[in-house]
């Protein structure tokens, strides 16, 4: 593993969990029109895991952080269900880093574009916990960024019953682990979920409050 990852990995696991203010804003973004990659969103489920295809028994989003999310506008609930997922992460500030990212690293064609996918977005708190020096490194190394970003990405639209006992391919090629129960979930023993369940045009999105590092 990549020192620089393997140390902020380090870091992450050692930080306590942050307070969560999810807010959102005016639509005011796009997709860019040009493709930058030819990722395709297909990673399997495994074997041993429920595809996300199905229709969840909680089917709403839940978590403490939900709160916070308008009623009406591109922001809300109803709003990100209209947009693709890059475009409907662009209009809630609470994601405004992750979207930072996602522009650098040239995958906002990929993830717009992609159908059927699971987004495990960290929030502007979870990317602060990780040193600045360290961030602004990984932000400055596209191939890094790249790795780290798809890493939160499954090629299958995930329901919570999914996320139960789930290990899933990522777009990054390695695995990802989900346990939990009712409107508690973690994210590779690390990250918890704290908005789950959001749908947006072409993506589930479970906002969580960890950055998720690849193990390899």
């Amino acid at each position: 593993m990549n020192t620089r990852i393997r140390r902020i990995a380090t870091t992450v696991a050692a930080a306590a969990f942050l307070p969560l203010a999810l807010s959102a804003c005016s639509d005011d973004s796009t997709g860019s029109a040009q493709s930058d990659t030819d990722t395709k969103a297909s990673a399997p489920v495994s074997g041993d895991t429920m595809t996300g295809s199905g229709t969840s028994a909680m089917d709403e989003p839940f978590g403490p952080a939900c709160a916070s999310v308008p009623k009406d506008g591109a922001g809300s609930f109803d709003g990100m269900a209209k947009d693709p997922v890059a475009t409907a992460a662009s209009n809630n500030p609470a994601l405004s880093t992750l979207v930072t990212a996602v522009k650098k690293a040239g995958l906002v064609d990929t993830l717009n574009n992609a159908q059927d996918i699971t987004v495990f977005a960290p929030t502007n708190e979870a990317f602060a916990k990780i040193p600045k020096a360290d961030l602004d490194e990984v932000l400055n190394d596209k191939e890094q960024l790249t790795k780290v970003l798809t890493h939160h990405v499954v090629g299958q639209k995930l329901s919570p019953e999914n996320l139960e006992n789930g290990s899933f391919d990522t777009l990054e090629k390695s695995r990802l682990t989900t346990s939990g129960s009712d409107e508690s979930y973690t994210v590779n023993d690390s990250a918890q979920v704290v908005c789950g369940n959001v749908k947006t045009a072409n993506a589930n999105v479970y906002i969580i409050d960890t950055v998720l590092m690849p193990q390899s």
